[in-house]
C-alpha cells in the first residue's frame, strides 16, 4: 500500500463537504475488521421551533457547547482523505484519515483509517491505525478490541497477551460469559491452535485464580485445548474450573462434551455439578441426558428428566424426551401424559413467543409438535385403539411430515386388514426425486411382509431387481424375503450376489452367516462370514449377536454369553434377548434367562424369534 498522499483537484469538493462533516460527526458502533465500511448517513435537521424553550435548572448547570476542533485545514485533510480512498488510491487516503485522526484525536477517524486498510487488505496498515488509536486514546476499548481482531487474523498470536489481559480486566461480570465465547471462537481460527491456547492461559492468569471467575477462565482454557486436539489437558482444565468453582456450569459444560468410554473422568464433573447444584443448568441436564440415550443407558437418562420436569415442570421439550423413554420401557399411560404436557406447553409457547421469536425456533417446535403426535398414535396403536391413532395422525403438519404420517395410515389399515386401501395410499404419495419413488416401492414391499404376503413382496422386487439388478438394496431386501419362502437356495444366491455387488456390506455376510448357523450347518463358513462383518461393523450388536450365536452353535458356550451379554447390553433387542436367554437357559441359569425373556417380552411380545424360541423351549415367562 501506498501511504504518502498526493494532491488532487477541487472539482466537486463544495458537493462532498457535507460528506466528510458527517465522517466527523456520525455516532454510529465501530464495526469490526472484517466488517463492511462505515455507512454515512445525513440525518435531517430539525425545524427551528417558533416559541423559544424555557430555560431549566438543569439546562442551566449543562456545560456550553465547545467549539469544534475541526478547522479548514482538517475539514479539507478529511475531505480529500476520503475522496481519495474512493477514487482507486487508499494508501493515499488511509495516510490522510490517520493524519487527521491523530490530529482530531477522534476515535471514528481512526477506525475509518482501520477500514480503509482493511479494505485494501493491508493488515499490517490496519494493526497500524489502531495502534496509533490506543496511543491517542489509551482507554478506548473499541481500539483495543480491533487491535485484538487484528492480531489474531495477521496469527501474531503471541502479541495478543497483553491487550487480551486488559480487555477481560475491563469487562463486567455480567459480560464476561459473553467475552469467553469470543475468546474461543477468536482464537479457534488461529493456525497454531496449541500456542493460542498458551496465551489465552496467560492472558487468564488472574482470572483462573479467581473463585469467582475461575470456572469460566479455565473451561475457556479447556475448550481451546480441546480445539487444538488435547483432550486429556482440556478434562484437567474442567477438573480445575470445578475445584475452584463447583457452582459453576461451565467446567462440566465441557466435561459433557467429552464424555466417552476413553475419558472416564469426564462423566464425573457432570454429575458433581448436577448432583451438587440444586438450580444446575436445565439445559446442561437435558444435554446429559440426551448423551445417555446415545449411550443407552435409559434409565439414567429417565432419571435426568424427571428431575428436569420436576424443577422446571414450565419446559417443554424435556417432557417429550421423557415421554419416548417412557414409550420404550412400555410405561404408556405415564407416556401419554407426558407427550400431551408438551403439545399443551408447546402450544403456551408458541401463543406467547416473544416478538423476536425467529423462524428456526418456530420451526423446531413445530417438528417437536409433530413428533409428539406420531408417538401418540404408535401408543393408541399399541391399546389397538386404531380411530385415536388416525386421528393424531390427521394433526401433523407440514410436507415433509406429511408423507411420513400417510406412510403411518397405511400401515394401521394393514394391520386392520385393508391392505389394497393401504398401498393405494403409498402409491398416492408424492414424487419429487427419484429417490421418493424408490422409498414408495419400499415402503409398499414392507406392508405385504408385514401383512405376511411373502410371495407378492418377493414378486415385486424380483421385478424391480430385473430392471435394476446392481441395486445392493433390492438384491439384500429380496433375500431377506426369500428366507421366510423357505427358498434359502435363492436366498444364498442373492446375498452372494450382493458380496460381488458390495464387497463392504456387512449385512450380507451377517446375514449369511447367521443363517447357517441357525441352521446348524456350514458353522466353520458362517464363523468366517460373521466374523468379516464383525470387522466391517464392530459396534453393531445385531451382528455380535450373530457371533455369540454361531459361537453356541459351535458348543463354545462361555464364549458365546460372553459375547451375547455385551450385545444385550448394548442394545436390549428382544431378538438378542431370545438368543441369549436360550443360551443360559441351555447352562442350566434358568431363573437368569426366565428374567431375560420376560424384559424381552415387554419389549415386543409379538416378536417371531422370541415366540419361536419359548415355544420351541416349551416356556411361558
Amino acid at each position: 500500500m501506498n501511504l504518502s498522499p498526493r494532491r488532487h483537484r477541487l472539482a466537486a469538493a463544495a458537493s462532498l463537504a457535507l460528506l466528510a462533516c458527517a465522517v466527523h460527526a456520525q455516532s454510529s458502533a465501530p464495526a469490526t475488521p472484517n466488517g463492511p465500511a462505515l455507512t454515512i448517513e445525513q440525518s435531517a435537521q430539525p425545524k427551528p421551533s417558533t416559541r423559544p424553550k424555557p430555560i431549566t435548572a438543569k439546562a442551566a448547570s449543562e456545560p456550553a457547547p465547545q467549539p469544534s476542533a475541526l478547522t479548514a485545514d482538517l475539514f479539507y485533510e478529511i475531505l480529500m482523505g476520503e475522496m481519495t480512498a474512493r477514487s482507486g488510491d487508499p494508501g493515499s487516503g488511509y495516510a490522510l484519515v490517520l493524519d487527521a485522526a491523530r490530529r482530531l484525536r477522534d476515535g471514528k477517524l481512526f477506525q475509518r483509517a482501520v477500514e480503509i486498510a482493511l479494505q485494501s487488505r493491508s493488515g499490517d496498515a490496519a494493526l497500524a491505525a489502531a495502534r496509533a488509536w490506543q496511543e491517542a486514546l489509551p482507554t478506548s476499548r473499541d481500539a483495543r478490541r480491533i487491535e485484538l481482531q487484528i492480531l489474531i487474523a495477521l496469527n501474531r498470536i503471541s502479541e495478543t497477551v497483553e491487550p487480551l489481559r486488559a480487555e477481560v480486566a475491563a469487562t463486567s461480570q455480567i459480560e464476561r460469559p459473553l467475552l469467553m465465547a469470543v475468546i474461543v471462537r477468536n482464537y479457534s481460527r488461529a493456525a497454531d491452535k496449541k500456542l493460542a491456547a498458551s496465551v489465552v492461559e496467560q492472558a487468564l492468569v488472574d482470572e483462573l485464580k479467581n473463585p469467582t471467575t475461575g470456572g469460566l477462565a479455565w473451561a475457556t482454557v479447556g475448550r481451546l485445548r480441546l480445539n487444538a486436539g488435547d483432550a486429556s489437558g482440556a478434562l484437567e482444565a474442567a477438573r480445575k474450573g470445578q475445584e475452584i468453582d463447583p457452582s459453576s456450569d461451565a467446567p462440566a459444560a465441557l466435561a459433557l462434551e467429552m464424555i466417552d468410554p476413553g475419558q472416564p473422568l469426564a462423566e464425573p464433573i457432570v454429575t458433581r455439578y448436577l448432583n451438587n447444584n440444586p438450580k444446575a443448568t436445565p439445559d446442561l441436564r437435558i444435554a446429559y441426558a440426551r448423551a445417555l440415550v446415545e449411550d443407552r443407558r435409559f434409565n439414567d437418562a429417565t432419571t435426568q428428566l424427571q428431575a428436569v420436569t420436576t424443577s422446571r415442570p414450565e419446559l417443554a421439550e424435556p417432557w417429550l424426551l421423557l415421554g419416548s423413554l417412557q414409550m420404550q420401557a412400555k410405561q404408556d399411560a405415564a407416556a401419554e401424559t407426558s407427550i400431551k404436557r408438551f403439545i399443551e406447553l408447546s402450544g403456551s409457547r408458541s401463543a406467547n413467543k416473544d416478538a423476536d421469536g425467529d423462524a428456526n425456533d418456530a420451526a423446531d417446535r413445530k417438528r417437536g409438535v409433530s413428533q409428539a403426535y406420531f408417538a401418540l398414535s404408535q401408543l393408541a396403536e399399541r391399546r389397538k385403539d386404531f380411530t385415536a391413532a388416525e386421528r393424531w395422525l390427521a394433526r401433523v403438519d407440514g410436507p415433509d411430515e406429511l408423507v411420513a404420517a400417510q406412510t403411518r395410515r397405511a400401515a394401521l389399515l394393514a394391520r386392520q386388514g385393508k391392505l389394497p386401501q393401504a398401498r393405494e395410499i403409498i402409491r398416492g404419495l408424492p414424487e419429487r426425486t427419484p429417490d421418493d419413488k424408490k422409498q414408495k416401492f419400499l415402503a409398499e414391499v414392507q406392508l405385504l411382509r408385514d401383512a405376511k404376503q411373502y410371495q407378492a413382496a418377493y414378486d415385486m422386487l424380483a421385478q424391480a431387481s430385473a430392471a435394476a439388478p446392481d441395486d445392493g438394496d433390492l438384491v439384500y431386501d429380496q433375500a431377506m424375503v426369500a428366507e421366510k419362502l423357505n427358498r434359502l437356495d435363492d436366498m444364498e444366491r442373492l446375498l452372494r450376489r450382493l458380496i460381488q455387488l458390495k464387497p463392504e456390506s456387512q449385512n450380507a455376510y451377517n446375514a449369511l452367516g447367521y443363517s447357517f448357523a441357525d441352521r446348524k450347518i456350514r458353522l466353520d463358513e458362517a464363523r468366517t462370514l460373521i466374523q468379516k462383518a464383525v470387522q466391517l461393523a464392530p459396534e453393531d450388536p445385531f451382528i455380535a449377536d450373530s457371533l455369540g450365536w454361531v459361537e453356541f452353535r459351535l458348543g463354545n458356550t462361555a464364549e458365546a454369553i460372553r459375547i451375547l451379554e455385551a450385545a444385550y447390553k448394548t442394545r436390549p433387542d428382544p431378538e438378542i434377548g431370545a438368543h441369549f436367554g436360550e443360551v443360559l437357559w441351555s447352562t442350566g441359569q434358568k431363573d437368569r434367562a426366565v428374567t431375560i425373556w420376560k424384559e424381552a417380552l415387554l419389549s415386543d411380545a409379538e416378536n417371531e424369534t422370541l415366540q419361536e424360541t419359548l415355544k420351541r423351549l416349551r416356556v411361558k415367562p
